[in-house]
């Protein structure tokens, strides 16, 4: 099963509201593909790669468009931690 953080949840609307500026659209379907891919975490946990900045092997991403997806594989669930655009500078202090 995967949950969604409160702060990768706020991550997204983020992602949908920028992008609805120019295109409702393009807002769906970006924010809709990313929520599907995370639905593949469900029966491949160790699908995306470790977080370079992390080091640690539980917390993983997936990249989809011009984001990261960081997620935790966990015993029972994997939780989507943050989804953090590719440009944007990143520390591991910024994980919830």
């Amino acid at each position: 099963m995967v949950k969604w953080s409160d702060h990768a949840k706020a991550d997204l609307r983020h992602i949908h509201d920028f992008i609805a500026e120019d295109s409702k659209h393009y807002a769906k379907k970006v924010t809709q593909d990313i929520v599907d891919k995370t639905l593949r975490l469900s029966e491949l946990p160790q699908i995306g790669k470790v977080v370079p900045e992390i080091g640690d092997p539980a917390i993983r991403e997936l990249h989809i468009y011009s984001y990261r997806v960081m997620y935790e594989v966990c015993d029972k669930h994997n939780y989507v931690l943050a989804v953090v655009h590719k440009r944007q500078d990143f520390v591991a202090e910024d994980l919830p």
